[in-house]
């Protein structure tokens, strides 16, 4: 009976540790409004990554505006979309941009992300926690 107290006291010091380390990590989101911007925000997110170790968590970019047209057909961005899944950052695109330009998600690359509202889901990100920027 002892050892069965023990256990589950371990087990349960265990999973409080586990999500303590979890809560402590450090997560990111960009909201651009130039796709252009892609790259030196994955050179961000790599540096990132090194500085803080284990602490690093998730990194968001979220691109809005009429930049979105520049989105479809686009050689340089699509590369820049397989490096971003490669760094684990998740790329996504304003569903009210695309609608206001009539852009169609099948027109757009297959890595990335069609979120409803950009700007809303930057806010519900900083509400979990993240560390937020806007170019």
């Amino acid at each position: 009976m002892k050892n069965s107290i023990l256990y589950i006291t371990t087990i349960f010091l265990f999973l409080i540790t586990i999500t303590q380390i979890q809560a402590q990590k450090n997560n990111y989101v960009v909201l651009t409004k130039n796709s252009k911007q892609l790259e030196p925000i994955l050179l961000t997110a790599n540096e990132l990554a090194k500085e803080d170790g284990f602490k690093y968590g998730d990194f968001h970019v979220i691109i809005c505006g009429k930049t979105v047209s520049d989105i479809p057909k686009n050689d340089t961005f699509n590369k820049l979309l397989i490096t971003a899944k490669k760094q684990h950052v998740k790329v996504f695109v304003c569903g009210i941009s695309l609608d206001k330009l009539k852009i169609k998600k099948s027109e757009l690359p297959e890595n990335i992300t069609i979120t409803k509202n950009g700007i809303l889901y930057g806010f519900q990100l900083i509400k979990k926690g993240f560390i937020s920027l806007t170019i």
